[in-house]
């Protein structure tokens, strides 16, 4: 059993004002492994101060000087590789071999991509009688949501370090774990009291006492809609800047010419891992109607070729759910998709074979889905794939764009400028071409109600960044 009774505040661990604490619950056994402290408005208030007291002496050093900070995480990270997989994968489920590849080493890629971007904020550029420079934003509160804990930590810090903010990091209730390790590392590398923060609690109380503190000036939050609104009304008391990257429902459009049994095999691979817990997943494939039914029976080969078993064992390609809750919530979408009249190919209701413990849900896949059920509309967040037909490419990208999410999409043709075609005509954030990679170095954002701003990349550098003129 793992304790963490402290919070990390101005570089060291310090007890909190309160005594609540909360149980941390393995998917897999259903048994605890973890007492956490669930801090409050009081332990918010002495780190934000802390940060606050930081900010002038941190934004002061030099990009060279912030990139070896950097750098130094990153080795640090690196060097606890295995242990941080495992420590990701008991508290989430992810199968581990597959949380040491996506979990901890894909992050870790992404803020090595911070060491050379940090130095840009040492630039300045003339513009006529104008000196525009760049300076740190202040005290980031940075709100971080459960599916993929380190991943999106250090999508919020690794920016934040380099621009020369100083942050207060309030993880998941649920994946806590991860954020503990990283501030053991920060304090092992020196980085100074007070540039980074971690609070552990509940989302309202701690949430809300982030995003209204008068001393904050910017809050980024991942996590759903319906938190995203009452984060940006919470923060607007104070004109504060508001990041957010929230739900998605992703379209997967494969067109009349193109590899389908490739297509099929990448969007079924795609919505399932992490047991279907990605913000950008494919659950959404579109498929013309005269291969409709060869795609169906491909995607129900593929679906039930995935082993999902023990988070321990190197065969399983699926773990469980994160908590209790989210698999009620992915079973009442199975049943609301059968209620809705949508055929099930495969998966449903009943748990695995063999699983009679742990939150599992069985890769799950709908057919004949129009549009317009709520099981097309509604981010499921678990291993759910519905498939809809269309007529022709404009009726697909018309279908892609029918909802109020813009997170993801892709497309799978013939050739990379065909699809590219198409997805210039999609309104979302990022397009996957023919099977493409994620990429740590690319703007990752939403439009419509997935969110505004961007992580990683350099725009991601720009959303911790006031720009200023000095006329002279």
């Amino acid at each position: 059993m793992i304790n963490y009774q402290q919070l990390f505040i101005n570089g060291d661990w310090v007890s909190s004002s309160s005594e609540q604490y909360s149980a941390l619950i393995n998917p897999a056994t259903e048994q605890p492994i973890a007492n956490i402290i669930s801090g409050n408005r009081e332990d918010v208030n002495h780190a934000v101060q802390a940060a606050k007291n930081a900010f002038h002496a941190w934004s002061s050093t030099s990009g060279s000087e912030r990139a070896q900070f950097i750098s130094a995480l990153a080795e640090k990270l690196t060097e606890r590789e295995l242990e941080l997989a495992a420590l990701i994968s008991d508290e989430l489920g992810m199968p581990r071999h597959l949380a040491l590849d996506i979990q901890v080493r894909g992050p870790i890629q992404g803020l090595r991509s911070y060491i050379d971007y940090a130095h840009l904020m040492d630039a300045s550029e003339q513009v006529g009688n104008s000196t525009i420079i760049k300076e740190a934003i202040g005290v980031c509160a940075l709100i971080c949501p459960w599916n993929y804990p380190l991943h999106q930590i250090i999508g919020k810090i690794a920016p934040a370090l380099a621009a020369g903010c100083t942050m207060i990091v309030k993880p998941s209730v649920e994946a806590p774990l991860s954020a503990f390790m990283l501030a053991e590392i920060c304090a092992e590398i020196g980085l100074p009291a007070g540039v980074l923060n971690i609070i552990t609690g509940p989302g309202r109380e701690i949430g809300d006492a982030l995003c209204t503190h008068p001393d904050v000036d910017l809050v980024s939050f991942t996590g759903s809609n319906q938190v995203g609104i009452s984060v940006v009304q919470a923060a607007s008391q104070s004109v504060k800047r508001v990041c957010q990257e929230l739900g998605g429902k992703s379209a997967f459009i494969i067109t009349e010419d193109a590899d389908l049994a490739g297509a099929v095999s990448y969007g079924v691979a795609d919505i399932m891992c992490n047991s279907g817990q990605t913000c950008t997943a494919l659950s959404r494939m579109l498929v013309p109607k005269s291969r409709y039914e060869q795609a169906i029976t491909l995607a129900k080969s593929a679906a039930e070729a995935l082993v999902i078993g023990s988070p321990l064992e190197l065969s399983s390609d699926m773990g469980p759910l994160v908590s209790a809750q989210q698999y009620r919530s992915v079973l009442d979408y199975i049943q609301l998709g059968i209620n809705e009249g949508a055929r099930l190919v495969t998966g449903g209701l009943e748990k695995p074979a063999g699983l009679s413990t742990g939150y599992y849900v069985n890769a799950t896949i709908f057919a004949d889905v129009d549009n317009k059920m709520r099981i097309a509309q509604e981010e499921i967040f678990g291993p759910v794939l519905v498939m809809i037909p269309y007529d022709d490419t404009d009726q697909a990208i018309e279908i892609a764009n029918d909802s109020i999410f813009g997170l993801s999409a892709a497309v799978w043709a013939a050739s990379d400028s065909a699809a590219i075609s198409i997805a210039k005509k999609i309104k979302s954030g990022q397009v996957f071409i023919n099977g493409a990679e994620f990429n740590y170095q690319a703007p990752f954002g939403g439009y419509k109600q997935s969110g505004n701003g961007r992580e990683w990349g350099e725009e991601g550098l720009k959303e911790f960044i006031e720009i200023k003129a000095i006329q002279i």
